[in-house]
């Protein structure tokens, strides 16, 4: 099955074009790595398939997320099909230090106007499938790195989300706790069926990954 299909993605600044994508198609429960130097596009193409950012105005383009056509979208309409089908991991986190450690996972359910009790309840159990659920009620500015991560990890979760984007998850991790996110992912993938789109420089999530796709100059490399 197909989860994302996109044809003639484009983004130019100012005149000049950092990404031209005639097409990609990623299949559900793939982890794909996104590499390639610097410069290259990554972030770019990552944000646009997340729905983050809008592509170039043109009548070719489309960008299909299981089987929606998000081009066609509304704003509205898009940012809530985003809360309710996709979940995002970035590099540094992107925690509120102002909530606790539940209270940050559950913040996408809310907007999504969930009932709280309830997800409060499944972040638990988000909590205890990563194995830091003794950091329920913490404050994240005194957790570490790695145990940081996995917050987001679970923030990224607590809304089913059918595609997982994550920006350079492991770049700011020691080598131990990159292994054990990248295990992480993999037992996502293999218990609940998601689709993972990482942007990634770790040569051993690469090596791993069910695809990569190379970026060089805002194109795809030929394999």
């Amino acid at each position: 099955m197909i989860v994302i299909e996109a044809k003639k993605l484009k983004k130019s600044y100012e005149n000049k074009v950092v990404l031209d994508i005639p097409s990609l198609k990623i299949k559900k429960s793939q982890i794909v790595s996104i590499c390639g130097p610097s410069g290259a596009g990554k972030t770019t193409l990552l944000s646009i398939l997340g729905t983050l950012m809008k592509t170039d105005n043109h009548k070719e383009t489309s960008l299909k997320i299981m089987d929606v056509d998000i081009t066609k979208m509304t704003s509205n309409n898009m940012a809530k099909f985003r809360n309710n089908h996709l979940g995002f991991i970035f590099q540094f986190h992107e925690l509120l230090y102002e909530f606790n450690v539940i209270e940050n996972i559950i913040i996408p359910g809310l907007i999504a106007k969930q009932s709280k009790t309830e997800l409060i309840t499944k972040a638990t159990e988000i909590l205890k499938i990563l194995n830091i659920v003794d950091l329920k009620y913490s404050n994240p500015r005194n957790i570490s790195g790695g145990e940081k991560q996995r917050v987001a990890v679970a923030r990224s979760l607590i809304n089913n989300p059918s595609i997982i984007f994550a920006d350079e998850p492991s770049g700011n991790l020691d080598a131990k706790n990159a292994d054990d996110l990248h295990k992480l992912f993999f037992r996502l993938r293999d218990e609940f069926g998601q689709t993972f789109v990482i942007v990634t420089h770790n040569k051993k999530l690469s090596k791993i990954s069910d695809r990569i796709v190379k970026l060089a100059d805002g194109k795809i490399k030929p394999r």
